[in-house]
C-alpha cells in the first residue's frame, strides 16, 4: 500500500482509507457485528491504515463496532471520527458545536472506540451559531489535554477553513469529491489546502456506489437506504448520469481495470494531498478499491476523462436543498 500525509504536520496513513459509515447506517443491509468487524480486521491486513467513523453513525455503534475491530493493531492505525450533531431519540436533530457539546462528545466517543486518544477529530458539519474560532480553540484544548491529536474540518467554507487553521493548525479537510462531484476544484477548498499544507480527505469518491457500477436506474434500493433522499438517485437523474459510468467503463477496459479503479485513481491523480475513503460491505470490493492505488493514470488518460467530464452535465444535486445548507459555511 502506499502511503500519504494529511497536511504538513499531520499523520501519514494509506494512499486510500476505508470509510466506516455504510458498514452498519445508511445504505442497504446493515452487516452484523461479527461481519462487519471481519471486514475491518481484512482492510487492516491489506494495508488500509486510515479508518473514518462519527458519533451519528448508528448512531454511536459504529464508533463501538471500529474500536472493537481496531483495538488490537491500535499503533498501526489512525482513526477519524466526528463531533457536531445534537442526537435525540436515535437521530441528528440539528447542528451543535458549542465547547460543552464537543467535550462531551469526545469523551463518549473515546469511551466507545475504547482508546485513549482520537487521532482526527472533525467538526462533521459547521455551527452557524458557535464562532468557528471558539470550535478551534475547544479542540485545541483537547489536543493539549491528550483526547486529540489532529483537528479537522468536514463540508466547511473556504472562509471558514482558513479562520480556523489560524487559532489553530487545521491537518484535513474531509469534503466529499469524485468525478461528478467535484465543488473543491472551484469553491476554494483545494486552493486553500495546496496554500495552507492542509490534507484533504475525499468521501464518496465512488458517487455511494454509482461511478463504480453498482447500481442504475433499474436498481431497487431497501426503503430505508439514505440514497432515496438524493436527488442524484432518482431514476431519471441515474437514467442522465449513465454517460459517466459509461465512460469509466470504457477506460477501464483499455487500461484493465474496473470503473470504481478508474474513479478512484482518477481523485488520487488530481493532488498529492488528497486520500479518499470508499466504503463497502464486501472483501471483495474492498480489495478492488485498493488496488486502486497502484494503477496509473497518465496524462493523456486524464485529458481525456477531463473532456468528457466537460461534455457530461450532470443532472440532480448531491443533497436535497436542507442538507445542502449545511455546506460550504
Amino acid at each position: 500500500m502506499k502511503h500519504r500525509v494529511l497536511g504538513r504536520n499531520g499523520p501519514k496513513i494509506s494512499a486510500i482509507g476505508f470509510g466506516c459509515m455504510g458498514l452498519n447506517h445508511a445504505y442497504g443491509t446493515p452487516l452484523t457485528r461479527r461481519e462487519a468487524i471481519a471486514l475491518l480486521r481484512s482492510a487492516v491486513d491489506l494495508g488500509v491504515t486510515l479508518f473514518d467513523t462519527a458519533e451519528v453513525y448508528g448512531p454511536y455503534t459504529n464508533e463501538e463496532i471500529v474500536g472493537e475491530a481496531l483495538r488490537p493493531v491500535r499503533e498501526q492505525i489512525v482513526i477519524a471520527t466526528k463531533f457536531g450533531f445534537t442526537i435525540t431519540d436515535g437521530r441528528a436533530t440539528g447542528v451543535n458545536s458549542q465547547p460543552a457539546h464537543i467535550r462531551a462528545v469526545v469523551d463518549a466517543s473515546l469511551k466507545r472506540l475504547g482508546v485513549e486518544t482520537i487521532d482526527l477529530l472533525y467538526q462533521h458539519r459547521v455551527d452557524p451559531t458557535v464562532p468557528i474560532e471558539d470550535v478551534a480553540a475547544t479542540v485545541r484544548d483537547l489536543i493539549a489535554a491528550g483526547k486529540v491529536r489532529h483537528f479537522g474540518l468536514s463540508e466547511p467554507s473556504a472562509a471558514t477553513l482558513r479562520r480556523a487553521h489560524e487559532v489553530h493548525p487545521v491537518a484535513a479537510v474531509q469534503n466529499e469529491y469524485s468525478l461528478w462531484t467535484r465543488g473543491p476544484e472551484t469553491n476554494g477548498i483545494f486552493a486553500t489546502c495546496a496554500e495552507l499544507g492542509i490534507g484533504f480527505v475525499a468521501y464518496s469518491p465512488l458517487g455511494r456506489g454509482f461511478l463504480a457500477g453498482a447500481i442504475d436506474q433499474a436498481t431497487v434500493l431497501p426503503p430505508q437506504d439514505f440514497r432515496h433522499q438524493l436527488p442524484r438517485f432518482s431514476p431519471d437523474a441515474m437514467a442522465a448520469n449513465a454517460a459517466l459510468v459509461t465512460l469509466i467503463r470504457r477506460i477501464g477496459q483499455e487500461k484493465s481495470a474496473t470503473p470504481a479503479q478508474i474513479a478512484l485513481a482518477w481523485c488520487l491523480a488530481q493532488h498529492p494531498f488528497i486520500v479518499p475513503i470508499p466504503g463497502t460491505t464486501k472483501l471483495s470490493r474492498l480489495e478492488e478499491n485498493l488496488e486502486a492505488a497502484n494503477l496509473l493514470l497518465t496524462s493523456a488518460d486524464l485529458a481525456a476523462i477531463q473532456s468528457v467530464l466537460a461534455d457530461v452535465p450532470i443532472t440532480g444535486e448531491r443533497y436535497p436543498e436542507h442538507l445542502m445548507t449545511t455546506t460550504g459555511r
